[in-house]
């Protein structure tokens, strides 16, 4: 099994132990890692971080072709607006930083690391305090006969010591993509990362984002699911140093056909570190699915820790289906508070009934309701301009499913 204290080429070559294969997964935290993909071999669906996603249905993003993002190719990276001084060059798997954090717990991002070779690296200078949004548009590209293509990479963004930023990944067209996302929010730092998602509803999205925290420092981790066939980020955070800081939000409206998911994972290594994770995802349509995990492990030198866990579903039509499943692990009895909670339900008749009798039809009664719901997650991006647009696309997708 690959450790972190390995050097970036010794991980790339390393294997997963083969005792490990056979003793059965009991948490979040046995997961082997590797970056060998043959160390994984390829998901039945039956495996424990698989069996609520539709294999069948990820093509491309299970193949080990050698595939390389850029113009032309199949995904274009616009990043014209992030000064050069930002942008590092990183070539090979032994460039520096790359590999620090990141870790592969399945086949997909073994695959990612293997195949993208060259990665793109954002840093934020140490002490600098960054008012623009840093944005990258990622945007997908089909072959002749209409296929998305298939793109696997691997991005860094690092937050040098005491930097202040927000960062945004847009994901838009079509493709077939696996991504890996490495996050490093060094001492005293504050990071702010959106993934949006908001793909063509083709689109195939495998995302495995890992980020370290260290002393003193936060990260603000947002994800925005609204657009891809199936469409799977999962975020896994180490707060390392002591008191580090991470909030966790996501938010998804799944149409018919759509498949949504997040894996989360919250590991409180340091001591008086403080978590909080908030998923909200809305479902309308026949066969529109959506999986949201959480699991939260609060380590043994994690003292004085503050952490707690949620995920809200509104179900708006028959036939929609939400799966969530909230996990907790404590491994240290002096912390200050720790849980979890998970609801899925139907509208709230009183609510609809008050704006009804405040002379609001109901068509309209139930898009307050829903725009309501999600917007408290879509106001935790911090981005302004969009936090409009997200809100004008959550009415859109109610407005289709009215009409369909």
């Amino acid at each position: 099994m690959t450790t972190a204290t390995q050097a970036p080429a010794a991980r790339a070559e390393g294997h997963i132990d083969p005792a490990a294969a056979f003793v059965p997964v009991q948490t979040r935290s046995e997961r082997p890692t590797s970056y060998d993909p043959a160390d994984f071999g390829m998901p039945t669906g039956r495996e424990v971080n698989w069996k609520h996603t539709p294999v069948a249905r990820l093509g491309a993003v299970l193949t080990d072709e050698d595939t390389e993002s850029g113009p032309d190719n199949a995904i274009d990276y616009d990043v014209a607006g992030i000064p050069a001084a930002m942008l590092v060059p990183s070539q090979g798997h032994e460039a520096p930083v790359r590999g620090e954090v990141f870790r592969p717990e399945d086949v997909v991002a073994a695959l990612a690391w293997k195949n993208g070779k060259d990665a793109l690296h954002v840093r934020i200078p140490g002490d600098a305090v960054v008012e623009e949004t840093i944005r990258v548009d990622l945007s997908g590209r089909r072959d002749a006969d209409g296929t998305p293509r298939h793109a696997q990479a691997h991005i860094i963004i690092e937050a040098m010591p005491n930097s202040a930023a927000s960062v945004l990944l847009y994901h838009s067209g079509a493709a077939q993509y696996a991504q890996n996302v490495e996050i490093i929010v060094r001492e005293g730092a504050r990071l702010n990362l959106v993934s949006v998602q908001r793909w063509d509803e083709d689109a195939v999205h495998v995302a495995s984002h890992q980020a370290r925290v260290d002393r003193d420092a936060s990260l603000t981790h947002v994800v925005v699911s609204l657009g891809g066939g199936v469409v799977r980020v999962n975020p896994s955070v180490e707060l390392a140093g002591a008191g580090s800081e991470c909030k966790l939000y996501g938010v998804s409206f799944s149409d018919a056909g759509q498949h949504l998911e997040s894996q989360v994972f919250m590991h409180h290594k340091g001591p008086h570190t403080t978590g909080d994770v908030l998923y909200k995802g809305a479902l309308q349509g026949e066969s529109a699915r959506s999986v949201w995990i959480g699991d939260v492990l609060i380590g043994p030198d994690a003292t004085g820790t503050n952490s707690y866990e949620a995920n809200r579903n509104l179900v708006l039509t028959d036939g929609a289906r939400a799966e969530s499943i909230p996990n907790l692990e404590i491994e240290t009895g002096d912390i200050q508070g720790a849980g979890h909670a998970s609801a899925t339900g139907r509208f709230d008749d009183e609510q609809l009934f008050y704006l009804q009798a405040r002379g609001i039809d109901e068509q309209e009664a139930r898009r307050l309701v829903v725009v309501g719901f999600l917007g408290e997650i879509v106001q935790k991006t911090g981005i302004p301009s969009l936090e409009e647009e997200l809100t004008a696309a959550i009415l859109a997708e109610l407005e289709a499913g009215e009409q369909a």
